[in-house]
């Protein structure tokens, strides 16, 4: 009976369902982003307890005794040899001003 009041009671109910799937897009992708960071940092984490895994592994027994004597003697190794070479360039640099 009365076409205007009927549509613009449509119109309402369609503006407003546009709203609510707007807002439910946005939170879908916010939940989207969150669910990405959560899979990053929890493939991060197993990558990391695999890396300390195998050392373990790796470090046991009498090989492993002796790769991690190599390794810490390398490792001692490299940072005197660092160092030295970036004190040096920073004496020999002085020397030559």
């Amino acid at each position: 009976m009365f076409p205007v009041p009927s549509a613009i009671g449509n119109l309402l109910q369609s503006l407003a369902g546009i709203g609510a799937s707007l807002l439910n897009s946005v939170f879908a992708v916010f939940q989207a982003i969150f669910a990405l960071v959560q899979g990053f940092v929890s493939g991060v984490l197993q990558l990391v307890q695999a890396i300390i895994a195998f050392a373990a592994d790796l470090f046991q027994g009498v090989v492993g005794f002796v790769a991690a004597n190599f390794f810490a003697v390398a490792l001692v190794g490299g940072l005197y040899y660092w160092y030295t070479h970036r004190d040096g360039a920073r004496r020999s640099s002085k020397r030559l001003a």
